[in-house]
């Protein structure tokens, strides 16, 4: 499957949040996965936490480390290094927790770290090649090139929604 799909990436990204703050920008936050670096859009974002231990849930998929209370709200954790089979997490002072909320629903991401939030025009944001089986291209919106950076970005409300958000639900409200 192609990822073109005679879609411009940028629409693609900005129709998804219509609040997006301006036409032809996309603000995103940088984070890494092993060697690579990607990046979703901020309004996405909830807030950023370090990795605390999370409550098992049992027969949960592999990806989906547990639970934690939020201040209240029962929050289920992904680690995305095990979901994109990126090799063996590892948990350090630089893991992070980046909490999503995603169609009303909240959702923990872990990544290796986060680095920046960056705005990329559209001249910045190029279509993506097929990735095969490490990432779906449907939940690609394109690559943003910033200087030597290459981003790999990524539609996150497509990720996390479809069969993983189902997973996700049941497993939060065991």
């Amino acid at each position: 499957m192609s990822l073109n799909k005679a879609r411009d990436p940028l629409q693609q990204a900005t129709s998804a949040s219509p609040a997006s703050t301006g036409v032809n920008r996309l603000e995103v936050v940088t984070f890494k996965l092993g060697e690579e670096e990607y990046g979703i859009d901020i309004q996405k974002v909830q807030e950023l936490r370090g990795y605390d231990a999370v409550t098992r849930i049992a027969n949960a998929p592999e990806y989906i480390k547990g639970v934690v209370n939020l201040r209240g709200i029962i929050v289920p954790i992904i680690d995305m290094r095990i979901k994109f089979k990126l090799g063996e997490p590892t948990y350090d002072q630089f893991t992070v927790v980046i909490v999503l909320n995603i169609a009303g629903r909240v959702v923990g991401m872990v990544v290796d770290s986060v680095s920046d939030v960056i705005t990329l025009t559209g001249d910045q944001i190029k279509p993506a090649p097929e990735m095969g089986s490490v990432l779906d291209a449907d939940y690609l919106i394109g690559l943003g090139t910033l200087e030597e950076r290459m981003l790999i970005l990524v539609d996150i409300d497509r990720l996390m929604s479809s069969e993983e958000m189902g997973l996700v639900e049941a497993a939060a409200a065991t």
